[in-house]
């Protein structure tokens, strides 16, 4: 349960300024990293990390700091990459995530249509009918693990249907998604990047087949036939190909999926907010996007200095690493008021970083807001007392700030 730090009596405290690096994994694991955060934005908010198992970095950790970094594409490149992780070459796939203009806007417009007004307009009375069925299947007075039977399940369902993927095959969705997000390490599942790239290999094979059908067929409107039938994107590499995979299945399933785990704990941890929301539903939309805010499931984004530049007093140097952490920007009470507080109805309360600003602003943010609106009414609606029961279970990553389970149960 995240709490208010001392961060002067914090273990991060105790480590000399030049020291800190707070990429470490298990901070976020273990709910630890708060502090560390706090102390970055009183004392050094960008913040020169000199040694860490990813290399030099510099931490941008105050909001007006990310979003002059994130809003400036011409000085701050994701060309080399979007994630504080250097991938290998051999390992290495191309996305328009890691693209400037034109090529960026190009493949960018041809899978944004997906996500446009209209189309969500279509796609809100099936998240609807599949939010219901989904909650009313969950036991009663038996414990289960919130993030497989609901997080999961939702997301999930909602990737296959953009991609016209086969439902029964769908788990498989979820699965690339936690490989492609993956730093391989000795004991875990994923050991090594050659592992890692097997399994996405797999995946890119499952996709070439869809391809393969849908480039021989009328347009669609899936994410498969888009890229089949635009011109910026029917040419690429299929390396490429997988990139855009990725960058499209991580991007729909991570930001969702752990805001709704998220949530529900926020709401547990604050039940005063709860029962504000239940005695004015008008307040949902403004609930999701203070857990969206509170949760930050993206925790950081990565650019390079394409040139020698200031930021915020400190020089960085032609083709330093500078990772942006939303994670902390979205705590920076200097911008936010009472930033470490969970409040449902705040002002300002769309003010957060969790999708990013400038040209790679997350192309799918409106698509995970009517995910989580539409369920919390449903819940409402239903009257669901869901409460938890135990501990979550973070997953151990600083890129994904997110969860493997949350013990919960409802009261028949």
């Amino acid at each position: 349960m995240t709490q208010l730090v001392d961060y002067r009596t914090d273990g991060a405290f105790k480590i000399p300024l030049s020291n800190l690096d707070v990429s470490e994994a298990k901070r976020f694991q273990d709910d630890s990293i708060w502090g560390y955060f706090e102390r970055l934005r009183r004392e050094d908010p960008v913040h020169y990390c000199q040694d860490s198992p990813y290399g030099p970095y510099w931490s941008i950790t105050k909001y007006r700091d990310i979003v002059e970094v994130d809003t400036n594409h011409k000085i701050f490149s994701s060309e080399q990459g979007v994630t504080i992780v250097d991938v290998p070459d051999r390992h290495w796939t191309q996305s328009f995530i890691k693209m400037g203009p034109p090529k960026h806007r190009e493949q960018r417009d041809t899978v944004s249509p997906i996500v446009a007004p209209e189309n969500l307009t279509k796609l809100e009375s099936l998240i609807r009918r599949r939010v219901r069925t989904i909650l009313d299947g969950l036991p009663r007075n038996d414990d289960f693990n919130w993030v497989d039977r609901v997080s999961i399940e939702l997301t999930t369902q909602m990737l296959a249907t953009l991609f016209d993927f086969p439902f029964e095959d769908r788990r498989l969705l979820t699965y690339w998604s936690d490989v492609a997000v993956a730093m391989p390490r000795t004991g875990q599942p994923i050991d090594s990047w050659d592992k890692r790239s097997a399994i996405l290999s797999e995946c890119l094979d499952y996709f070439t087949g869809l391809w393969n059908e849908r480039i021989n067929a009328e347009p669609r409107m899936d994410l498969i036939s888009m890229m089949a039938h635009s011109p910026a994107t029917r040419h690429v590499e299929p390396s490429e190909f997988l990139g855009n995979l990725i960058l499209l299945i991580v991007g729909g399933n991570d930001t969702t999926r752990n805001s709704i785990t998220g949530g529900l704990l926020f709401m547990n941890q604050h039940p005063s907010e709860l029962r504000k929301l239940r005695d004015n539903p008008k307040l949902v939309s403004s609930a999701v996007s203070e857990i969206i805010r509170y949760q930050t499931p993206i925790a950081h984004m990565r650019r390079n200095a394409a040139a020698d530049t200031i930021v915020g007093g400190k020089q960085v140097r032609k083709g330093d690493k500078v990772v942006m952490w939303y994670i902390s920007g979205n705590r920076d009470d200097e911008v936010i008021e009472n930033a470490e507080r969970f409040v449902i109805d705040r002002r300002n309360v769309r003010q957060h970083l969790s999708f990013g600003f400038g040209i790679h602003r997350c192309v799918g943010r409106h698509l995970a807001e009517l995910q989580l609106k539409i369920l919390w009414e449903e819940i409402l609606k239903a009257r669901l007392e869901v409460e938890v029961v135990g501990e979550p279970e973070r997953i151990a990553s600083n890129f994904v700030h997110g969860y493997s389970a949350l013990p919960v149960r409802i009261a028949a």
